[in-house]
């Protein structure tokens, strides 16, 4: 009987020390941070300013993004002479698509502003996620082409949920999953991101960037890349009609 109590502990001991030494979602959250620049380097960073070309329905798009990090977000492609902007700040949105049969700009609504909120912060939602209201939950690991991925729950503070997937051999996101509703239709969108390049700056991101909505693909190929570019406040207001 003595010896299986002492099992019965040994393993306990065992079980219990193998949970105390198991990652965390801050743990891997912190890995990855350094991976794309460290804390002290991603703080110093005010804003990003991006050109890229994006394709998308056969189409290609020269792309310009403006970040002034935690503040607004300013994404403008020119789509054969139509212009599509995406403007989110950090008390609304509002967008002009003329894809979607409007040449305005038009106020985006609560439910669309609470699933894009995050595109004002620079790097990625992880990086001061609970300063910034999220929260993180790590959900083990699962295979994601071919890599044993860190999965990630994410949460911003409005409720739009997030799912990240970390590689551990480099910390960088390879994939993220989320819900979203196109033209009325609720989709998952699976987004890849592959090419990370460190910037003149220090920090990393992927310059490749490829994003699935049901039928529609879409690829973001980074071109240029300028941290702590001077943006002028005045091109996230709204034009009135």
């Amino acid at each position: 009987m003595n010896t299986i109590k002492t099992c019965i502990v040994a393993l306990f001991a065992f079980s219990s020390g193998t949970t105390i030494k198991a990652q965390t979602a801050d743990e891997i959250i912190s890995k990855h941070t350094e991976a794309i620049g460290g804390k002290d380097k991603l703080a110093q960073v005010n804003s990003v300013y991006i050109e890229s070309t994006t394709e998308a329905m056969g189409n290609e798009s020269p792309t310009k993004t403006y970040i002034i990090n935690g503040k607004d977000y300013r994404n403008e492609s020119d789509f054969g002479g139509q212009s599509m902007v995406q403007v989110v700040t950090d008390k609304g949105g509002w967008a002009i698509m003329p894809f979607g049969g409007s040449s305005d700009p038009t106020a985006i609504s609560d439910d669309d502003y609470k699933a894009v909120a995050d595109a004002i912060y620079a790097g990625d939602p992880l990086i001061n996620y609970a300063v910034n209201g999220g929260k993180a939950e790590l959900q083990g690991q699962v295979k994601i082409k071919d890599v044993n991925a860190y999965k990630i729950k994410y949460t911003n503070k409005y409720g739009t949920e997030i799912t990240y997937y970390i590689d551990p051999s480099t910390w960088y996101i390879i994939e993220s999953v989320k819900q979203a509703n196109m033209m009325g239709q609720p989709v998952t969108v699976t987004t890849s991101y592959s090419n990370y390049q460190k910037t003149d700056f220090g920090m990393f991101i992927p310059y490749t960037i490829d994003v699935g909505m049901g039928q529609f693909q879409m690829k973001m190929t980074t071109k240029k890349v300028e941290v702590n570019k001077v943006i002028d406040p005045t091109i996230f207001d709204m034009p009135h009609k």
